[in-house]
């Protein structure tokens, strides 16, 4: 991975919201590696670069609302050159309850304003997605209110949970190994079960 994005929306009034699980991520990594994310106004986001030469990794959180997150994406990836099998956005997934999250390659975009802003402006599905489940209101209509509001006193600490689950398998993801990390990340979660 040359690029790691956390998907949310920037400012106080949306820090604790369910929809802003990928950043909470970046934020964990970022404490994981000991880098500082710092504003950078070229990539419209906070930034924090890591790593040397082949090596050289991104973490990005973009800080232009989540329907516009491609903005950030596609600025980084430009100047930097990187191709988007070389990147994994982490993000808030409707369709996973709280405590599981799941490690993919493409596909669909189930609805997601941030996933489809970054497709558009890389032109392509194919980059990885790390989905942290944060549940389903149950009524599509209540989907907008639902991402912007914190989690249940109970669903936060599974939350919690699989960000520090996923977060074990980031050796293998840094590895290239991501095959592996899905095994392993996917398979602890069905023996919890």
């Amino acid at each position: 991975m040359k690029l790691v994005v956390g998907l949310g929306n920037p400012g106080k009034e949306y820090a604790t919201t369910r929809h802003n699980a990928g950043a909470w991520w970046i934020s964990h990594l970022a404490n994981k590696l000991h880098v500082t994310l710092r504003s950078e106004a070229r990539f419209h986001g906070l930034c924090a670069r890591t790593g040397q030469g082949d090596s050289e990794m991104w973490l990005l959180n973009p800080q232009t609302y989540m329907n516009a997150s491609g903005k950030a994406v596609a600025a980084l990836c430009r100047y930097y050159k990187i191709q988007p099998e070389q990147i994994l956005v982490v993000h808030d997934e409707l369709d996973l309850p709280p405590g599981v999250s799941r490690l993919k390659l493409g596909g669909g975009l189930g609805g997601h304003n941030g996933l489809k802003d970054i497709a558009a402006h890389l032109d392509t599905r194919d980059f990885w997605r790390l989905r942290i489940g944060i549940g389903h209101p149950g009524d599509r209509n209540a989907v907008i209110n639902y991402v912007l509001q914190p989690p249940r006193k109970e669903e936060a600490p599974l939350i919690d949970e699989a960000i520090n689950r996923s977060l074990e398998v980031w050796p293998l993801i840094t590895q290239g190994d991501c095959q592996a990390a899905m095994m392993k990340l996917h398979t602890k979660v069905i023996k919890e079960m």
